[in-house]
């Protein structure tokens, strides 16, 4: 078994908090993602699990066992960091077996472990080649068979593509996932790319200021994000996020800027979950393909196009609702241009009430509200 435990586990440089209070379990041979902006603590949490950082609070345990004194050579883990860091004037082979040669560990069993390391990783012809004869990724798959061949408990990737370019960068993400399910291990990885976090991983833990915003599936976090932060850090094109009004019952919405004042209704169960809303100022959130170009006339807003990127395979229309700065995915024949009215019509089953005081979104589940700060905090809590 491989897994990794975080408890209650805080990081603070003098009287400056880096890392708060995290509570997360990582089960065994499940691969997790840590993302988040810059500066909010994803790789000090990595680099305490690695034993780079000290603890200030907490525990880190690994197969139930307390690391928090082992060196970083006792936790029995690997670590692939941004930079390569491999050695110039090293084969490729000899860069890969460096650490068990200094492990001692029989030429045989090096030999073996580095050949197996480069057929998964499908560089066998580069073992005898210097760093400086490599490509970007290539360097990138000897620094992660360097990892490999140690066959460690837990694998730990410190934003191992930043320095790669667009399409290397997708290219490594098909890499590290087929090694994922090549490789049964338990695997870290942090990012600051939502992307890389939702394509690779089992879990998304999404942090925010030095601690956990919201841990789910990429599935989770994506279509039941649980305040405006998390919406507006995952997906691409950001959630769009506008004032509305919830109205009669909690059966219909007005968004804030639309000239037409539209009362968009509110689906199904919603309606139920958000009656004590009625009357109610909240945050609007609407994902770019939750608009189209048909459907009822209930559902349309006119709005005015501002500025249009064809993609290909679909088309962004931006366009303002009053100071709301929104975007649309529409399909790439939709006729439009630059000062043009667009009828657009908001898939309403999948939008998002927000809470405009505290981002927190209100669910159909919640019959109570406004939330007590007891709930409040709840949803935020680590699982």
């Amino acid at each position: 078994m491989a897994k990794v435990c975080l408890r209650n586990v805080g990081k603070y440089y003098g009287t400056t908090e880096v890392v708060r209070a995290l509570d997360l379990e990582i089960a065994h041979n499940e691969f997790v993602a840590l993302v988040g902006p810059s500066g909010c603590g994803k790789s000090t949490t990595l680099r305490m699990i690695a034993g780079l950082e000290g603890i200030s609070d907490g525990e880190v345990l690994i197969d139930d066992r307390v690391v928090n004194e082992l060196a970083p050579k006792d936790r029995d883990v690997a670590m692939v960091f941004q930079d390569y860091a491999l050695y110039p004037h090293m084969t490729v082979a000899e860069n890969m077996s460096f650490g068990l040669s200094v492990r001692k560990i029989a030429k045989s069993e090096i030999a073996a472990r580095v050949q197996e390391a480069a057929r998964v990783l499908n560089i066998e012809d580069l073992l005898d080649r210097k760093p400086k004869q490599l490509s970007g990724g290539q360097r990138q798959r000897v620094a992660m068979g360097r990892a490999i061949v140690r066959k460690p408990k837990v694998f730990l990737f410190d934003e191992p593509l930043s320095n790669l370019d667009a399409k290397l960068r997708v290219q490594m993400r098909t890499e590290i996932k087929r090694l994922h399910q090549r490789v049964a291990t338990t695997i870290v990885y942090v990012t600051h790319d939502q992307v890389e976090a939702m394509t690779l991983a089992d879990r998304v833990v999404v942090l925010r200021s030095r601690r956990i915003e919201q841990i789910g599936t990429p599935d989770e976090v994506y279509n039941r994000p649980v305040s405006t932060f998390v919406a507006g850090f995952i997906g691409s094109p950001a959630m769009n996020f506008v004032r509305g009004r919830v109205g009669s019952g909690g059966s219909t919405l007005t968004l804030e800027g639309d000239p037409a004042a539209t009362a968009l209704p509110i689906a199904g169960e919603a309606t139920h979950g958000y009656a004590a809303l009625e009357g109610r100022d909240v945050i609007v959130g609407i994902r770019a393909e939750h608009f189209s170009t048909t459907g009822p006339h209930q559902t349309q807003l006119v709005v005015t196009s501002d500025v249009i990127e064809p993609l290909g395979s679909d088309t962004l229309v931006y366009f303002k609702l009053g100071d709301a700065d929104m975007v649309a995915r529409v399909p790439p024949a939709t006729l439009t241009a630059p000062g043009r009215p667009l009828v657009l019509h908001v898939d309403v089953a999948r939008i998002h009430l927000f809470d405009p005081e505290t981002g927190i979104r209100h669910s159909a589940e919640q019959r109570r509200l406004p939330l007590t700060e007891s709930e409040r905090a709840a949803i935020t809590t680590n699982r």
